[in-house]
């Protein structure tokens, strides 16, 4: 695992920390590391979107 030199800091309600924090609990599973998959889950999905995008994209272009 790659080391960790940034941090977030992030403000949300205090009922959504509580029940988040919760199931983090019920699951074992530390909050910070349920926020970290969510966020490479997130970004690999942006990119494979991306990349969707961009090959459509130069599809429709080479049928022109």
């Amino acid at each position: 695992m790659a080391t960790k030199n940034a941090g977030l800091r992030i403000r949300v309600e205090r009922t959504l920390r509580e029940g988040f924090l919760e199931a983090c609990r019920a699951e074992d599973k530390p909050a910070a590391q349920v926020i970290r998959e969510f966020m490479r889950e997130y970004v690999a999905k942006r990119q494979m979107e991306a990349q969707d995008a961009s090959f459509a994209a130069e599809a429709l272009g080479k049928s022109r």
